[in-house]
């Protein structure tokens, strides 16, 4: 496949909002595409690397080159040459890096260009999510929706699905089963705005801890025990303690849902950094087993001892979790059994009061009825926790790419100091619709006072109104902490800059 196909595509994608539209374009290309480069397309339409981060820095990217004029490059092709530029270590290599840069894009047509640029800086926001490339596979390949959606999340990736399906047609999905040792996608939660909500919205549910901790998925097949994170990643190695403890348990092959977390004496969750921290930790781990211990939490079994327990409800896999792990290792909850009940009700949002006073983030609140729908965001679980906000000002933004081309989008944000400046807490562009996006350009290119091609610098005078989970430690910015998922709400045109929230406000509200 021609790589120009691929980045004609990625352009169409972003310029529309309908996820039917989208849907439609990945299917046409997934049509076009051979078994062998899907590995490679998927990732790119995503925005990923196969090869991971490769080294190359914006200054080498914005380097004029001068364009193919007819297209040639295969997706093959590219994605050796990007293989190549990641082997590159030692002496010289960022020179030579560079030179194997200016050839892949020299063979590249203009258009092509401009794919690999945003693809390389992480640019590429299309709108391509893995729900929308699921649903596209499906369609190119004439299987059943619900059929591929349950293989992508028992294989734990599209990737071998997506190959498998475009070589041997819809019959390959009943080779994709539940495998101890072979992790699947983790079941999601959409959001509600209170308990109340959740419960009115689900029926018979149970109200359940939010810890924030680092998700994992446990496999335990014998004396053998493995340890995935939510992107699918090994970490046995780092969590010792987590091994032993379901070595332990009364079973011989399981695979658990849950979480660990670092506790502090008193058996609130200390900062997540810290956990964060552990976890990302692979040098000395015993060492670091004993600073910062994790503890586990479970809320959910997918198979035990050989029984493939997903299609169950969520109220008889809970039955058999608790038949397998002590309630010391399993999360909180409580049931509200009838939902028309007051008493039941009033119980669920006091609980939900209380995890939030021993310092967790909130609850997750799952129907009781709902089967473990994996790999993407369900209506079967709500979680429900405060919104933070803070009024920030803005004190650049960067050209967007792909939808937002010609509009600027990622907003750096700062906090006001005592002495009048600001300090920088991080960057978003979550939250802007459409109609923000061109606001925001026009406004911000009104307060502008440089633009290198890239970031524009502007007069710190607009304010916005910025929502987010928490604050978490960073290196990165002046004074030490960073926004964790943070949103545009709305401009706040009625503020000035000196009645924007200040470093001191900000800072007092880390836990």
């Amino acid at each position: 496949m021609l790589l120009a196909r691929l980045a004609h595509v990625s352009l169409e994608v972003a310029a529309t909002s309908a996820r039917t539209r989208k849907t439609a374009l990945l299917a046409g290309l997934f049509r076009e595409a051979g078994a062998d480069d899907v590995p490679v397309v998927i990732p790119y339409l995503a925005g990923r690397l196969p090869q991971g981060r490769l080294g190359i820095g914006w200054s080498a990217l914005r380097v004029p080159v001068t364009p193919a004029g007819e297209p040639t490059l295969t997706v093959a092709e590219t994605d050796e040459a990007l293989t190549a530029i990641g082997a590159l270590t030692g002496p010289g290599s960022q020179s030579a890096r560079k030179e194997h840069l200016t050839r892949l894009l020299g063979a590249a047509t203009a258009d092509e260009q401009y794919f690999l640029r945003a693809l390389l800086t992480g640019e590429v926001r299309q709108g391509a999510l893995d729900a929308v490339a699921v649903d596209a596979l499906a369609d190119a390949a004439g299987a059943p929706r619900a059929g591929v959606r349950r293989a992508v999340m028992l294989a734990g990736s599209i990737v071998p699905v997506a190959r498998a399906l475009l070589a041997e047609g819809p019959g390959a999905l009943a080779s994709f089963r539940l495998t101890v040792g072979r992790p699947v996608q983790p079941m999601l939660a959409h959001t509600a705005r209170s308990v109340t909500e959740a419960i009115d919205r689900l029926g018979a549910c149970a109200v359940e801890e939010k810890l924030d901790g680092i998700r994992v998925q446990v496999h335990r097949d014998g004396a053998r025990v493995h340890a995935y994170t939510r992107a699918l990643d090994d970490i046995t190695d780092r969590l010792p303690e987590l091994v032993t403890a379901v070595t332990g348990l009364p079973a011989e092959r399981f695979v658990l849902d849950g979480e660990v977390i670092a506790l502090g004496a008193d058996g609130r969750p200390r900062p997540f950094q810290e956990t964060a921290g552990r976890v990302g930790s692979r040098r000395d781990v015993a060492t670091a087993a004993d600073a910062v211990p994790l503890v586990p939490v479970f809320f959910d079994v997918l198979s035990v001892d050989g029984r493939d327990l997903l299609d169950l409800s969520f109220a008889e896999r809970h039955r058999e979790l608790a038949a397998l792990v002590p309630g010391a290792m399993r999360v909180r909850r409580v049931v509200v059994e009838d939902p028309a009940d007051h008493a039941q009700r009033e119980a669920a949002v006091a609980f939900s009061e209380a995890t939030l006073a021993r310092g967790h983030e909130g609850v997750v609140v799952k129907s009781g009825t709902a089967a473990y729908s994996a790999g993407r965001r369900g209506a079967s679980w709500l979680k429900v926790k405060p919104v933070h906000t803070l009024d920030l000002v803005v004190l650049a933004a960067e050209w967007g790419n792909g939808r937002r081309t010609g509009k600027l989008s990622n907003l750096h944000l700062g906090a006001r100091r005592e002495d009048g400046t600001f300090a920088m807490l991080g960057k978003t562009f979550k939250g802007l619709t459409d109609t923000m996006l061109t606001w925001q350009t026009g406004r911000l290119r009104e307060l502008a006072t440089a633009d290198d091609g890239h970031v524009v610098t502007v007069r710190p005078e607009l304010v916005v109104e910025i929502a987010y989970d928490g604050l978490q430690s960073s290196t990165r910015y002046p004074e030490g902490v960073t926004l964790r998922f943070a949103r545009v709400l709305r401009y706040r045109e009625d503020k000035r800059a000196q009645e924007a929230d200040t470093v001191e406000a900000v800072l007092s509200r880390r836990t």
